[in-house]
C-alpha cells in the first residue's frame, strides 16, 4: 500500500518513518516572532501581566455563528486603559498573544471549546440557534474575565447587503504611501482621523431602505486596530457591523500576508455563506478595490447588486500613491452587466444609487 501524504500550504508533506505525519517547518520570520513572544511572555507573566480576551463583532445565520476574538497578555489595567478617550495607534501593536490556550464559547445555550492559534486568534464557526438580528456570544477561560461579543445574525429572508472598504472609503487614510500609512497607523490620535463626507449618511439611508440589510467592513488592516476602527465608526454614526480584517506580521510560510488575497478570499467566503444575498460593494479608486470587485462580479454575478466607487480628488490620489484617475461616467456597466457607480463622496453616490432604484 502506498504511503499517505498530507498537503500543507500547497506542499505535499511525506509521513515520518513511524507512519505519523511530519509537522511542517515554519517560515524563519515566524520562528523568530515565536521566540521573541516566548521570551517576553515568561518575563511579563512574572511581573503580574494577565490574560485578556478581546472580542470582535461576529456574524452568522440561524444554525451557526462565526466567532472571532483574540487573547492577549497585557497589563492588569488593560481594561481601564481601553476606556481612555485618546488612543495612539502604536499602542494597538504593543501586544503579546496568548498562544494555543483554550477558550470556551457559549452561543445559543451551547458550549464549545476552541484554541487560539500562534497569533492568539480564534476564528471558528460553531453551531448555535440564535434569532435574526443582534445578539451576543460569551467568551471565557479560567485565567481571564469573561466577555460578550456582539453577533449579527442574518435573517434568511435578507436579499441585500453592504460590503464596504474602510481606508479612503469611510475614513481618510492615504494608506498606500508608506510614510503616511505608518503615521496614520502608529502615531495619529484616533480622534484626528477624518471621515469621508457623506458616507455614513449613505449607509444609514441604505439600511433604512433595506430593512435587515447587514453592513460588513472589509479591510487589509490588522486586527490590532479593530477596537480603534470600531470606535471611529461608532463616533461618526456608521451602521454597526462586523469588521473583516487580517493578521499583522509573519505567517507560517511568508514574511507578510497579502492584503489583496485577504479581500478576495473574504468575498468568496461571503458568497458561500450567504448565497442568496446580493451585495453592494463599496470602495475607492486609490487602491485595488476596482480590480478585486471586477473579479468577484465576474465570478459571482448573482451576488452583486452593484459597485459604488468613491473617486479620490487629484490631490488625494497623489497622497494615496496613485495617479489621478481620468474622468469617468458617473455610472456604467461592469462585468456581465452589473451597475457601477462613481462619485467623489457619499452624497454623490446616494444620488446615483437612488436614480438606479438601489435604495
Amino acid at each position: 500500500m502506498a504511503a499517505a501524504t498530507s498537503v500543507w500550504q500547497g506542499v505535499s508533506v511525506p509521513p515520518t518513518p513511524t507512519g505519523q505525519l511530519a509537522v511542517p517547518r515554519l517560515h524563519r520570520a515566524a520562528r523568530i516572532e515565536d521566540a521573541v513572544h516566548q521570551f517576553f511572555e515568561r518575563r511579563l507573566r512574572r511581573t503580574g501581566w494577565r490574560i485578556n480576551i478581546v472580542a470582535y463583532t461576529c456574524y452568522g445565520a440561524p444554525g451557526w455563528v462565526r466567532v472571532m476574538c483574540r487573547v492577549l497578555i497585557g497589563r492588569p489595567d488593560t481594561r481601564q486603559r481601553a476606556r481612555l478617550e485618546k488612543v495612539r495607534g502604536w499602542r494597538s501593536f504593543t501586544t503579546l498573544p496568548a498562544k494555543h490556550v483554550t477558550v470556551t464559547v457559549e452561543a445559543g445555550g451551547v458550549r464549545h471549546e476552541t484554541q487560539t492559534d500562534r497569533s492568539g486568534f480564534i476564528d471558528t464557526v460553531v453551531e448555535a440557534e440564535l434569532p435574526p438580528g443582534w445578539g451576543t456570544v460569551r467568551l471565557s477561560m479560567p485565567d481571564a474575565e469573561p466577555v460578550e461579543a456582539p453577533v449579527r445574525i442574518l435573517d434568511p429572508a435578507v436579499r441585500f447587503g453592504i460590503l464596504s472598504d474602510i481606508d479612503d472609503t469611510v475614513m481618510v487614510t492615504a494608506l498606500p504611501r508608506p510614510l503616511l500609512a505608518a503615521w496614520n497607523t502608529f502615531v495619529l490620535d484616533e480622534h484626528a482621523r477624518a471621515a469621508v463626507p457623506g458616507m455614513a449618511v449613505l449607509y444609514e439611508r441604505l439600511v433604512t431602505a433595506h430593512p435587515g440589510a447587514p453592513v460588513f467592513y472589509l479591510s487589509t488592516g490588522a486586527w490590532n486596530v479593530a477596537p480603534t476602527l470600531t470606535r471611529f465608526l461608532s463616533r461618526h454614526l456608521y451602521p454597526a457591523g462586523p469588521l473583516l480584517l487580517t493578521d499583522w506580521g509573519p505567517t507560517a510560510d511568508r514574511w507578510f500576508r497579502s492584503g489583496m488575497e485577504h479581500k478576495r478570499k473574504t468575498l468568496a467566503r461571503l458568497a458561500r455563506e450567504f448565497p442568496d444575498v446580493r451585495w453592494l460593494l463599496v470602495g475607492d479608486d486609490g487602491q485595488h478595490d476596482q480590480e478585486i470587485y471586477r473579479e468577484f462580479a465576474a465570478a459571482h454575478p448573482e451576488n452583486v447588486a452593484g459597485v459604488a466607487i468613491r473617486r479620490l480628488s487629484p490631490a488625494q490620489s497623489v497622497l494615496a500613491g496613485s495617479l489621478p484617475a481620468p474622468a469617468e461616467r458617473p455610472h456604467a456597466s461592469g462585468p456581465v452587466g452589473q451597475r457601477w457607480f462613481s462619485a467623489p463622496d457619499g452624497a454623490g453616490l446616494w444620488k446615483l444609487l437612488n436614480e438606479a432604484d438601489l435604495v
